[in-house]
């Protein structure tokens, strides 16, 4: 079976093949046998496909969008207000299971067919979340403790993903466990600005580091390793990104208060998020952790340019901000383009 690559891969790999020959490494019958298990793709229908998807999936959003301004649907929906919640949660459920035993049952007749069959389950997702709400809304007791719907879609979505062994659902799953603590840390303070002295930015700090160990706890279970790298991707995406929330709001819940202290008075939380950025990066390299080692430097040079805004945007001439940006991102590149030569 010949290799599918794209033309400057197969550029690189022929000239690499010619060296090898010159140097005497390859033999010509050798060397020709390996050129001849070189292909060159042609275009990249498999991308094409995926965003042709989620472009039709955004449209199918602004059309309905736009239905619900038009008159004669807004007269409808009126109509339908007084539709019991149960009823709309029940169709909704019904829709949604519909669309995952389609979605399921096309994915075992045509799995080439890979972007069409994830729109089916995603559309099944949206469904089944409105399912939910409209069920939350049927049992609701005036205590507006809506954190448990979301806990409920961990649940209802976590079991989904295993049963059709979908990462994209798994995503949802993720989404609404970090949905479920941020909602349910802030019914439990009767939505004040702290939960045990810490704003929001600095819970999902710990939330992220939880779901990071946990992550590592059960890396051997049989049942995790198809969702473990996702899993850890969108620990690290938690954990970054509320550092990163963090290095510019400090643990201030108020905005008010915040706005009143000089944004040089939070330096302390950049130099730990930097640190610990830093961190990431070396222990990525050291144990040759992609994931670890990439987030690491994307969120220290994120770090340290947030920080240069707050600090120095006022102060410096706009031509001269961004010939030091021209400059560093020079540097970095220089730095890559050695480390790739020498990798090659």
């Amino acid at each position: 079976m010949k290799q599918q690559l794209d033309k400057q891969e197969s550029e690189f790999l022929n000239k690499t093949i010619a060296q090898w020959e010159k140097d005497g490494l390859l033999d010509a019958p050798g060397a020709e046998k390996l050129r001849e298990s070189i292909e060159v793709k042609g275009f990249d229908w498999m991308r094409l496909a995926k965003y042709s998807f989620w472009v039709a999936l955004f449209c199918g959003v602004v059309a309905f969008g736009s239905l619900l301004i038009d008159t004669r649907v807004i007269l409808w929906i009126k109509s339908l207000y007084y539709t019991p919640n149960v009823v709309i949660a029940v169709g909704s459920g019904i829709i949604a299971a519909l669309l995952f035993y389609y979605g399921r049952r096309r994915g075992k007749k045509n799995p080439e067919k890979i972007f069409s069959n994830e729109a089916f389950i995603f559309t099944g997702i949206l469904f089944t979340a409105c399912s939910i709400a409209y069920f939350g809304k049927t049992f609701d007791d005036g205590s507006h403790h809506f954190s448990i719907l979301f806990l409920i879609s961990v649940f209802v979505y976590g079991f989904l993903a295993w049963r059709f062994n979908s990462r994209l659902i798994w995503l949802f799953a993720l989404i609404s466990l970090g949905s479920w603590f941020g909602t349910e840390t802030g019914y439990q303070t009767h939505w004040t600005n702290y939960f045990l002295g810490m704003n929001y930015p600095l819970r999902f700090v710990g939330f992220g580091l939880v779901l990071l160990v946990a992550c590592y706890i059960l890396k051997n279970r049989k049942w995790m390793q198809y969702f473990w790298e996702l899993t850890y991707v969108v620990g690290l995406l938690y954990f970054f990104l509320a550092l990163w929330m963090l290095t510019i709001f400090g643990n201030y819940g108020d905005l008010g208060l915040w706005w009143q202290v000089k944004q040089i008075s939070l330096f302390y939380w950049g130099i730990i998020s930097a640190v610990v950025a830093a961190g990431f990066m070396l222990f990525g390299l050291k144990t040759n952790d992609v994931v670890a080692r990439e987030f690491g430097i994307t969120f220290l040079i994120i770090f340290l340019y947030t920080k240069y805004f707050e600090y120095f945007w006022n102060e410096t001439n706009m031509a001269v901000f961004f010939s030091i940006l021209a400059a560093s991102f020079w540097l970095i590149g220089r730095k890559a383009e050695k480390i790739w030569n020498l990798k090659k």
